[in-house]
């Protein structure tokens, strides 16, 4: 009969969700690996079998949070209506922030300036940005938003579904404002009724 597998994808995965805990909870400073070994119930041969070391466990925790999270934004199933679209990304932004708020931080919070990930994983980072960019230049294409740069309007997109979410896990939405949920759809319904661009991004009407 084989050895089981002690250092296996399980075991893996629950010490990159306890070391996006201690990060996101107390900082890049009070990551041990011989207290998250500990935490997890395992050995730091455990650790550095699956990771090689800090700064291997670090890249893995970037590379996991954003993996999570692009597969949040890549099961939003294009249709033939760039707006509805456009709405169906911001809920799944906003449900993978809620979901995993700890992981949400080591992408875009604090944390972000502290960690120095490889380029590679930077660059899988990076790529959970191209499923808005598709939609902005499809309604770009339509006629829908103004012939701008489809990278300028996408990243002012990206930047208020980011200031709503960062505002609603800080619970700083203001009074008044109303059920979160209704917020963010009150927004990309604003969004979508208009032509957009920089030229109007800040207008009102």
């Amino acid at each position: 009969m084989p050895r089981p597998k002690v250092h296996d994808a399980a075991l893996r995965v629950r010490l990159l969700e306890q070391a996006v805990r201690t990060l996101s909870e107390h900082g890049p400073d009070a990551l041990s690996l011989r207290k998250l070994a500990a935490q997890v119930n395992t050995s730091t041969t455990a650790v550095y079998s699956l990771f090689g070391g800090k700064p291997g466990l670090l890249n893995a925790v970037y590379d996991e949070a954003f993996a999570r999270f692009g597969e949040r934004l890549g099961s939003v199933v294009p249709t033939g209506d760039p707006i509805a679209d456009l709405a169906a990304l911001g809920e799944a932004y906003r449900a993978s922030a809620l979901a995993e708020p700890h992981f949400y931080q080591v992408m875009f919070g604090p944390l972000g300036g502290v960690m120095t990930p490889e380029p590679e994983f930077v660059e899988r980072g990076l790529a959970t940005f191209k499923p808005l960019l598709d939609v902005v230049r499809r309604a770009i294409e339509l006629g829908l938003f103004l012939d701008e740069d489809p990278v300028t309007v996408a990243t002012s997109m990206w930047a208020t579904v980011h200031g709503l979410v960062s505002l609603e896990l800080r619970a700083l939405l203001p009074d008044g404002s109303g059920d979160p949920a209704e917020l963010y759809r009150t927004v990309f319904r604003a969004m979508g009724n208009r032509r957009i661009g920089p030229r109007n991004w800040s207008s009102s009407g």
